[in-house]
């Protein structure tokens, strides 16, 4: 009998401290503290003439394309994907408009030690010995609940651009899914997943102006957790992913586009199969520099 695991369950099974999930009150420093002073480094540096693949869902050979790039890079940009810009215009408003609450007001939605979501610093905090320059905001389902402890009176247009948000992204998943599976020939009625209703989370993140950028980090080096993540990173750089042979590369912004990271691994049973959050293999490696 197969079971399934949902990102809530590990969560509550496995709390973390408070000084783990409270983030610093940004507006208030002046100088990077000695906790998040990460070490200078070469490895930060980044090849700037590779190019993550940008794949257009509308040509005939997004298949053999995104096949491609998952074997060569695990990743990939697409444009013509079905999500409007303006859609992500106001996902992008609406992260700034909570992001830049006082601090007071964003601690009334303070993920709980056990919680999934809500406010505070990543889930991966406890790992390194240095704080990110960082400030998150996790989803699962509905909004509201979080969203009337940030404004009262003023949450309608917040849940509203969520939900239309986390609707349409659940719709791109599904179609990016059967895209790679499709590239390894594979279908899903051939199959053996029983894993229910898929457990989706939609990550709010804010990287607040650095006094020394260059002693900072904004997400330390870090594999996700989930079968497909997708990212939309606005107009701003910072995000790499780490390519063997060639280091750490900077996927630079597109507009209108999503950045696609697959976590498949091969199993010497099945051929492929999906990257589960307890089987600790590792994926792709990424990270958001300052």
């Amino acid at each position: 009998m197969t079971t399934t695991t949902t990102l809530a369950q590990v969560y509550r099974e496995h709390p973390i401290h408070l000084r783990d999930i409270i983030p610093l009150d940004f507006n208030s420093i002046r100088s990077v503290p000695d906790s998040h002073v990460w070490p200078i480094s070469d490895d930060f540096s980044s090849d700037h003439q590779l190019m993550v693949p940008i794949i257009d869902l509308k040509d005939p050979n997004a298949v053999k394309l995104a096949g491609h790039a998952c074997k060569t890079w695990g990743a990939f940009q697409v444009i013509n994907h079905g999500i409007h810009l303006n859609l992500l215009e106001e996902v992008e408003s609406e992260a700034r408009r909570l992001f830049s609450l006082p601090t007071q007001t964003k601690m009334k939605a303070l993920r709980e030690p056990a919680g999934a979501t809500g406010y505070g610093l990543a889930r991966i905090s406890p790992f390194f010995p240095k704080y990110m320059w960082h400030e998150g905001f996790t989803i699962m389902d509905s909004p509201t609940d979080h969203a009337r402890a940030l404004w009262p009176t003023d949450n309608a247009r917040f849940c509203d651009v969520i939900e239309r948000y986390q609707k349409q992204m659940k719709v791109l998943a599904e179609k990016l899914t059967d895209l790679i599976l499709e590239s390894l020939a594979i279908f899903r009625e051939d199959l053996n997943w029983d894993v229910g209703s898929p457990s989706t989370a939609l990550q709010l993140n804010s990287y607040p102006p650095c006094p020394n950028p260059n002693r900072a980090m904004g997400l330390a080096p870090h594999t996700d957790t989930s079968f497909l993540t997708i990212l939309y990173q606005g107009s701003i750089s910072g995000l790499q992913i780490f390519k063997q042979g060639a280091g750490w590369i900077s996927m630079l912004p597109v507009t209108g586009a999503l950045v696609v990271v697959k976590q498949l691994v091969k199993a010497p049973s099945t051929g492929f199969e999906p990257r589960g959050v307890s089987q600790g293999i590792s994926g792709l490696l990424l990270r958001v520099t300052h």
